[in-house]
């Protein structure tokens, strides 16, 4: 297995904290464990590796992994218990108008797509606080705090609310993101294929709050977005103008 590059944000003898790439797995793979891996990147490295909790294979950011088995289970406990906070950044489609949207969407596996997960009145607890940071003309950048962590939470409930990311095949209708979706007269040379500016979920997370298992004391580690989110983000503000409401206008 070909050893992947991945930015090491904080580690010590109990836990490692990496910026996890954008399409590496998280954990080995179930029918091909040759795969690369950020768990068995961790353990080539580190000696170990407990997962402690996964991002999708789509998303890029922060992820912890336990060193130990005593740190595993502190980890552990601390999700169970919702005092670990996660938060993430993501471009949904759209323009999300409420500054803050509490989502409170029950999710449940969806029993006609295989691994994928859908909102139901049966299915587990799930909330989500979604932050609009900026605007475009036909999408939003905003910041969700995970309070559960539900599979494909935060895909589910922005696709929920009528915004889903502006990436996301499953969630979504979009499986990439060209400019020509938003330059006019865009042009391209002849036989030539136009790339994509993105074409992953347009998901990262962010930053991450615990408390250390062996301190006891609070930590946040955060993680820069790779090149294709922020470049994402620089196509928009360049040619999909902010949307300004109407409400933040001043009067006199």
């Amino acid at each position: 297995m070909k050893r992947p590059s991945m930015p090491i944000l904080y580690t010590d003898e109990h836990l490692v904290v990496v910026n996890k790439p954008a399409g590496l797995l998280a954990v080995p793979d179930r029918y091909d464990e040759n795969l690369p891996n950020v768990k068995s990147f961790v353990r080539a490295e580190f000696g170990s590796a407990f997962t402690v909790h996964r991002l999708d294979k789509g998303t890029s950011g922060v992820m912890i992994m336990a060193l130990t088995a005593e740190a595993h289970k502190a980890l552990n406990e601390q999700f169970e218990k919702h005092v670990v906070t996660k938060t993430y950044l993501a471009i949904v489609s759209g323009i999300v108008d409420k500054d803050e949207m509490k989502i409170d969407i029950p999710i449940a596996a969806d029993t006609r797509r295989k691994g994928l997960m859908k909102p139901s009145a049966k299915g587990k607890e799930a909330h989500t606080v979604m932050r609009a940071t900026e605007r475009f003309r036909l999408a939003t950048l905003v910041e969700c705090d995970l309070i559960t962590g539900r599979q494909h939470q935060i895909r589910v409930h922005c696709a929920a609310v009528g915004h889903p990311l502006l990436v996301d095949p499953d969630y979504g209708k979009n499986s990439q993101f060209l400019l020509s979706a938003i330059k006019r007269r865009y042009n391209i040379s002849k036989g030539d294929e136009e790339r994509p500016v993105i074409e992953r979920l347009t998901l990262h997370a962010s930053r991450i709050t615990f408390v250390h298992p062996e301190s006891g004391q609070y930590t946040t580690l955060t993680a820069e977005p790779p090149k294709d989110f922020t470049a994402t983000l620089k196509v928009l503000r360049k040619y999909a103008a902010p949307y300004a409401s109407a409400f933040d206008a001043e009067f006199f």
